[in-house]
């Protein structure tokens, strides 16, 4: 077997757990909406299916003070047993097991009855929490309990304490958060002792054939948090308590430290779980930015962990585990760590969903049904929009030619895999050419279309992507001027001095390739760069394992001076994702790229740009300028006779607009009308 290790059963207790792959904990947003439950079932069952070992379900709040948000999930009563009856039998039905995750987010809630052992505003909510009593403390540990008890009723194979990631817990061990001067705080034995009463009572109240996994925090990624001797201080004391398993956690929520985006290299944690395995009795498992079995494989080769967790990998693709034990990896949907549709659809309470799968949590609401007929499809465009739906067609029934004009798939997933930090939309890429391949679909490359051949099919879609479009500037054709997909694809030379024209999505990755050039020289390896860039000390030797970013000014001194620059008075890439806007522009200011704003430009000539701001003009004496400043739909020389086909014509992606257009439209647009087809 090409993946042994990871294949290999592990004997917990009484509990056969069938592999070594843990789908970790992700909130979703289905528990509040009507039928959330069962789409959860239909979600989770669904990854059981694909023969994932262990389940551990989105964090679920013992009472309504540790809430993460209004209206948020809470099992404190007998009334909500039975809709979880719904997710554990969904689950169980396939061999799976599952646990339940209890979390209670303490200062994090954003709402105004939340409590915390300090009464001290975290930075990601507006409200300031109520400082609990020695009795609230009493009743938040029967809290605890009382919700693992409900979770069992409901048929949980075990729980896990969410103790990481700056909860309510995470508060109570860490001294930034953690004032108090009671037996509740001070020492560092006084602040864990929360975390240990929670474990100890749980078990004591649900026997030893209950699960019972503590999700600790390795490196608090914040200043005054724990260090890693102390983090082994509390492993000891929670297998003294009574846990199964340790699971890794890393970074609080309100670190400005990137850890799960796609910048972030893989598995660049593992080292600490590695430490905590060597430490412990019990089984540890790793986390964070692993996405492919070979690189799990690895990790439990290398004794980084027992237990692999992977969270969001789940909602790329649910048939991850079973394409693997067939060593089939190339048809895994892989997790490019975008945050695109995940992470940023929580933020403003949206259902999770994932750009490069639109059915994640959308099962029942996106099923695919084989086609009653099976038509000839002609789809035009090979980029992510026509692969997709190519593939999705191909899935139903359907016989698919896909047309593409050029030498090579992929239109603007290219582009997007040649920026540092987005080297995983090749793994896209990877993902669509084998799928292709495998459903057989009919792939003409170097192709000219023409409406007499796509005459003789039963349906057309026209997939051809879009191209930059070029605002009316006086000089914009100088020689000096190209378009970004002329970088990005290699074709222009960029060196010097160079202005960016546009600060959206693609002025940044045109920005990180420009940057990135010379960075790409540096010998030394990637988790070393990233954890210098970032401030990260791996070793937690100091508290909370954060140290002095080391992007040294030398450094910067040697990289092309970047002008990133915009007409409207806002911050750059303010159109950005929720939750990686921040990483993108503390990135390039680490590479010195100079943003300005609120501007217009005049023209451009052999002095270089000049432009105005606030009316006052100034010039940007460059040697390059790269217009980003938007896109605009290609289509076909002869689009305007497809109206006088008999066939039905469809448009998706850049194609049908390019405004807004992004991969997780293109697809599931693709996605969509393959349904319809």
């Amino acid at each position: 077997m090409l993946y042994r290790r990871l294949f290999t059963p592990f004997q917990l207790g009484s509990t056969t757990l069938k592999n070594r792959v843990v789908m970790g904990s992700m909130h979703t947003n289905l528990e509040e909406l009507p039928q959330g439950f069962e789409r959860l079932a239909a979600f989770y069952g669904e990854r059981a299916k694909g023969q994932v070992g262990l389940i551990i379900t989105g964090g679920i709040s013992p009472n309504p003070e540790g809430i993460l948000a209004p209206n948020r999930s809470v099992l404190d009563s007998q009334s909500g047993v039975a809709q979880h009856q719904l997710i554990t039998e969904a689950v169980k039905q396939h061999g799976t097991k599952i646990c339940m995750q209890i979390l209670h987010a303490g200062r994090y809630g954003y709402q105004p009855q939340q409590v915390a052992p300090s009464a001290i505003q975290a930075p990601i909510s507006p409200y300031t929490p109520k400082e609990l009593t020695t009795t609230e403390i009493e009743k938040q540990i029967t809290d605890f309990v009382n919700c693992a008890k409900l979770a069992k009723q409901a048929g949980y194979d075990g729980v896990e304490i969410m103790g990481s990631e700056g909860y309510l817990i995470n508060q109570f061990i860490v001294k930034a958060t953690n004032k108090r001067t009671d037996e509740w705080g001070g020492s560092y034995q006084n602040r864990i002792r929360f975390a240990i009463e929670i474990v100890k009572r749980v078990r004591e109240a649900l026997g030893a054939e209950f699960i019972l996994i503590f999700r600790l925090s390795l490196v608090d990624l914040v200043t005054d948090g724990s260090t890693f001797d102390e983090v082994l201080e509390l492993a000891h004391a929670l297998e003294g308590a009574g846990v199964d398993m340790l699971n890794s956690g890393i970074g609080w929520h309100e670190s400005r430290i990137p850890t799960i985006v796609t910048s972030v290299p893989r598995a660049l944690f593992s080292s600490l779980s590695q430490r905590l395995k060597a430490a412990v009795s019990v089984p540890v498992i790793t986390s964070n930015r692993i996405n492919t079995p070979e690189v799990a494989e690895q990790l439990l080769q290398d004794e980084h962990a027992d237990f692999i967790s992977m969270a969001r990998p789940f909602l790329a693709d649910s048939q991850f585990v079973a394409k693997a034990k067939v060593n089939n990896s190339e048809q895994i949907n892989t997790c490019i760590a975008c945050n695109q549709a995940c992470l940023d659809n929580i933020f403003v309470n949206l259902p999770a969903s994932c750009i490069v799968n639109p059915r994640a949590c959308n099962e029942t609401l996106m099923p695919i049904i084989k086609a009653v007929l099976s038509k000839q499809i002609a789809i035009v465009g090979g980029g992510a929009a026509g692969m997709a739906c190519a593939i999705y067609a191909a899935e139903r029934g359907h016989q698919v030619s896909l047309f593409e004009s050029s030498s090579e798939l992929g239109g603007q997933l290219i582009l997007a895999a040649n920026v540092p930090g987005k080297e995983e939309f090749k793994e896209t890429l990877r993902y669509f050419k084998s799928r292709l391949m495998s459903l057989n679909i009919e792939v003409k490359m170097n192709v000219q279309t023409d409406v007499a051949t796509l005459s003789q099919y039963d349906h057309c879609v026209i997939a051809t992507g879009v191209k930059g479009y070029t605002p009316s500037i006086v000089g914009v054709n100088h020689p000096c001027v190209v378009g970004y997909q002329a970088v990005l694809d290699g074709t222009a030379s960029i060196d010097g001095r160079v202005a960016i024209i546009g600060a959206g999505g693609i002025g940044f990755d045109v920005a990180s390739y420009i940057t990135g050039a010379k960075l790409q020289k540096n010998t030394q390896p990637a988790d070393l760069v990233f954890s210098k860039q970032w401030g990260i000390d791996l070793t937690v030797t100091s508290p909370g394992g954060v140290i002095s970013k080391q992007m040294k000014k030398s450094a910067v001194d040697e990289l092309p001076q970047v002008y990133l620059l915009q007409r409207k008075l806002r911050k750059h890439g303010a159109d950005l994702g929720k939750t990686t806007g921040w990483i993108h522009r503390e990135h390039l200011k680490h590479q010195g790229v100079k943003m300005l704003a609120a501007l217009s430009y005049e023209k451009i000539d052999e002095q270089g740009l000049h432009i105005s701001v606030r009316n006052r003009e100034r010039l940007l004496a460059v040697d390059h300028i790269i217009i980003c400043s938007g896109q605009e739909s290609v289509l076909p020389p002869y689009h305007k006779l497809l109206d006088e086909l008999t066939i039905p014509v469809s448009y998706i992606g850049g194609a049908l607009t390019a405004e807004k257009l992004d991969l997780q439209r293109a697809i599931g647009e693709a996605f969509n009308l393959a349904q319809r087809l």
